[in-house]
């Protein structure tokens, strides 16, 4: 997506939580930071010249990092709507032990390549509570969810030596529909949720979840520690990955 289109997007999003009307209505933003381990395969077929599968972190030595993440959300009654962004980027560089055909180009075994995975992913979240009980615990509720997910993601292999790359990239919005629960364990200090969201079809599917504690110490601040799962298995004409990150995450909230 390009930026200005993703300055709309956001931009769109502020002004729906802004123009909420001001009775029951809250706001925050929440940020995170992910350390998910992944396994990533991935295939990449020129115009007359079929890919190679490739294993991230076999054929490419391509290790795990850490990522920030960032959310504003906000709710009016039982409507809640949140944008989200995430960028998952992954980088590699090693001699090749076999030969690697990616994009239409090949690069020989005993190369020295370069390689990057950038999944940048943008995501608006609608949730409408449909069961709300406060008197269970410290309170518990349901929320049924929709949820736009776009992924404007990109895949490269250089030989810097050689003058040689090779790259392809994607975007794609995936519509998601999922479930979302809270649970309040004792008084307002601490509270428990998880929500599951994902989508299938004609062999690709997506599928994301996670749950978390939060701690609020403070009126108005909320720390968390939970755990994060993203899969997603996409086969297109030209194009072929199947990733699966997880890990846990550690997050803080401010609301008004």
């Amino acid at each position: 997506m390009k930026r200005s289109q993703w300055t709309v997007l956001c931009a769109l999003a502020l002004l729906l939580l802004w123009a909420m009307p001001v009775g029951a209505f809250e706001i925050g933003a929440r940020g995170y930071y992910w350390f998910p381990g992944f396994k990533a395969d991935m295939k990449s077929d020129g115009a007359a010249k079929p890919g190679t599968d490739i294993n991230l972190k076999d054929n490419l030595d391509v290790g795990t990092k850490a990522f920030p993440s960032v959310e504003v959300f906000g709710g009016l009654g039982r409507s809640h709507l949140g944008l989200t962004y995430t960028p998952i980027n992954y980088s590699g560089s090693t001699t090749l032990a076999t030969k690697i055909d990616f994009s239409g180009q090949t690069f020989a075994a005993g190369t020295n390549v370069d390689s990057d995975l950038k999944l940048r992913m943008l995501d608006l979240e609608y949730r409408f509570t449909a069961l709300n009980m406060e008197n269970i615990l410290a309170g518990f509720s349901l929320d049924a969810i929709g949820q736009i997910k776009y992924i404007d993601g990109e895949a490269k292999i250089a030989a810097p030596a050689l003058g040689v790359e090779a790259k392809q990239s994607v975007q794609l919005p995936i519509p998601l529909v999922g479930v979302g629960a809270h649970v309040g364990l004792l008084l307002n200090i601490l509270e428990a949720r998880a929500k599951v969201t994902g989508i299938s079809y004609s062999g690709n599917y997506l599928y994301e979840a996670l749950a978390d504690l939060s701690l609020t110490p403070f009126p108005l601040l909320d720390i968390h520690a939970g755990y994060k799962v993203i899969k997603v298995h996409l086969d297109r004409d030209d194009l072929f990955l199947n990733a699966d990150f997880s890990g846990p995450y550690v997050a803080l909230t401010v609301s008004f």
